[in-house]
């Protein structure tokens, strides 16, 4: 009877076999590895995607609480100025207009004497002057008349002048512009952030100078506007987030454009402007 001896293999064999081990043991690990290597590339990428994906709903989410906050600033700013020109109405126009209305009935009584009738006369003419007057500035501030007639160049030139006239402030302007460039709702945003800047520059800036640049380069419009104040810290947001500042980023957005603003105490402040 034959009987076979599972336990002897020729040295031939038995190096087969190994070899054989080492193979599988080696492609195993290879597949182990493998596997390893696409299980972190793919936590590598889920991970990072993850990231990507967080700061993409971050970014939007601040552009939106941004764009909310400009939404809020613009419907200040309109309310105030509603709030003031109703103020002026009522304070310069309607006052002056009661006056008015009191002495024309007063010269309907025909009561009066003759000098009465001069007097109250000249009373009327005195009070419907100034009644002009009044309703002249609060349409200019509304909307400047040399704007809307001559542009944007002789409204800046004109106000630059009228501060200069006042002693506050000494400003030096150059304005390379040409006429209709901007259209004129544009204009008077530009106008209204130089009047904000200026503002600020006397009232918070304390400011003595101020140079004002506009030129235009490769058919961008472009404002450099520096002053001599006290300057300010910008990492203070109660420097950058006042109602002065959102009414000026509030119009920038509506014009398109973008700026950058610097400063440090005592180094005043510069604006650039690019439309």
């Amino acid at each position: 009877m034959f009987i076979l001896d599972l336990n002897f293999y020729p040295p031939a064999m038995e190096k087969l076999f190994s070899e054989e081990n080492q193979i599988i043991t080696t492609t195993i690990i290879s597949v182990l590895l493998l596997l390893l290597m696409s299980v972190a590339l793919l936590s590598f990428f889920f991970f990072s995607r993850k990231k990507i994906v967080e700061k993409e709903l971050e970014k939007k989410s601040s552009e939106l609480a941004h764009q909310r906050e400009m939404i809020h600033a613009t419907i200040l700013t309109q309310e105030n100025e509603r709030k003031r020109i109703a103020q002026d109405l009522h304070d310069e126009i309607s006052s002056k207009l009661n006056v008015i209305h009191l002495n024309s009935n007063l010269l309907l009584d025909g009561k009066l004497s003759q000098n009465e009738y001069i007097e109250v006369n000249k009373g009327i003419i005195d009070v419907t002057n100034r009644t002009l007057e009044s309703a002249r500035k609060i349409a200019h501030d509304l909307l400047p008349p040399i704007l809307e007639k001559f542009g944007l160049k002789s409204a800046i030139e004109e106000l630059a002048d009228d501060f200069n006239t006042s002693k506050k402030v000494k400003i030096y302007y150059h304005i390379d512009y040409n006429k209709n460039h901007l259209e004129t709702t544009q204009e008077l945003h530009l106008f209204r952030i130089l009047q904000e800047l200026i503002n600020n520059s006397i009232r918070h800036g304390n400011a003595k100078k101020i140079n004002l640049d506009v030129k235009t380069v490769n058919n961008n419009l472009l404002i450099e506007y520096k002053d001599n104040g006290v300057g300010f810290n910008q990492k203070k947001q109660e420097h950058t987030r006042g109602l002065g500042m959102k009414n000026i980023e509030s119009r920038i957005e509506l014009l398109n454009a973008s700026i950058t603003i610097k400063s440090a105490i005592k180094k005043g402040v510069s604006v650039k402007i690019t439309i």
